[in-house]
């Protein structure tokens, strides 16, 4: 089994890696072509003379201005000739950029599933991530034992445009919790508890849930090197925003928690992982006490 695949970011490289130690061939491009190098797989030239070599493509990448640019930009995908072959776009996406690729692609001959990722490297690295997958019912059932290398959980959803609305709510809670989590301990700080004492009740009490474990380490560390960053949460939050004004409906936290991670980027924290924004109201404390 060959396969493309586009975006090695963090989350990227850690599924190439999973799909390698499953037996998957895979063929890479990516923007910067020393990421591609450093995995020791055969690098295509351009996205157009990847999608020449294989039938179906995986990509993930920053957002959907960065999608369409990889599918249907100069040297895209669509130059390659698509007719016939799959598009996997795990990006997270905008719904409606989701729902445009998928109808280009099919006046083309080809197939788009809008395939959002839940999860990040550590549990790619494991095998556990969940996907949300939009699209032919078909291509789904063909590409699903390649999803089950990588995934634990895997969905079908419906349309192309729905598995992204449906990431983007998953992304409302997880960037409120990471937000609500953050605070907490900045608070506990404050009030002079150690942040280890803050997290042990934390997790003994109401905070205790799968985010938290897997961001316990890098808490207590300190260590916010990436695995989803505040970059990332932003732009999916931004998201949101138009898909909850798109509905008609209205939410009572999520531009709060937007802008809180807006305020970590302009502060410089933007390509730190999310958990980051434990710092930032230790900071906007420090600021304060400066100013007066």
């Amino acid at each position: 089994m060959k396969v493309g695949f586009i975006g090695l970011g963090n989350l990227g490289r850690a599924i190439v890696k999973r799909l390698v130690k499953q037996g998957v061939e895979v063929l890479l491009w990516n923007r910067t072509k020393e990421k591609a190098l450093e995995l020791g797989l055969p690098v295509a030239e351009s996205p157009a003379d990847l999608i020449k070599q294989v039938d179906r493509v995986f990509l993930i990448v920053f957002d959907s201005s960065a999608s369409e640019e990889v599918i249907f930009g100069k040297g895209g995908l669509v130059e390659g000739g698509v007719e016939g072959k799959t598009i996997v776009d795990m990006t997270t996406n905008h719904y409606g950029y989701a729902r445009m690729a998928y109808e280009e692609l099919r006046k083309l001959g080809a197939y788009y599933l809008d395939a959002p990722i839940l999860g990040s490297v550590i549990p790619a690295e494991r095998g556990e991530l969940t996907v949300l997958v939009g699209g032919d019912r078909q291509r789904f059932e063909e590409n699903k034992p390649i999803f089950e290398k990588f995934c634990r959980n895997i969905f079908y959803v419906g349309e192309a445009g729905d598995a992204s609305k449906l990431k983007l709510i998953n992304n409302m809670v997880l960037g409120g919790f990471m937000q609500v989590l953050s605070e907490a301990i900045a608070i506990g700080e404050l009030a002079g508890f150690s942040r280890e004492q803050v997290i042990e009740v934390l997790e003994s009490g109401a905070g205790k849930s799968y985010l938290l474990e897997v961001k316990k380490k890098k808490l207590l560390e300190s260590d916010y090197s990436v695995h989803f960053s505040v970059d990332l949460i932003h732009k999916d939050l931004h998201y949101a925003e138009d898909m909850v004004k798109g509905l008609g409906a209205f939410s009572f936290s999520l531009q709060n928690v937007k802008n809180a991670y807006a305020l970590a980027k302009y502060l410089g924290m933007g390509g730190e992982d999310f958990s980051v924004l434990v710092e930032l109201y230790k900071r906007l404390k420090a600021q304060s006490l400066s100013d007066t």
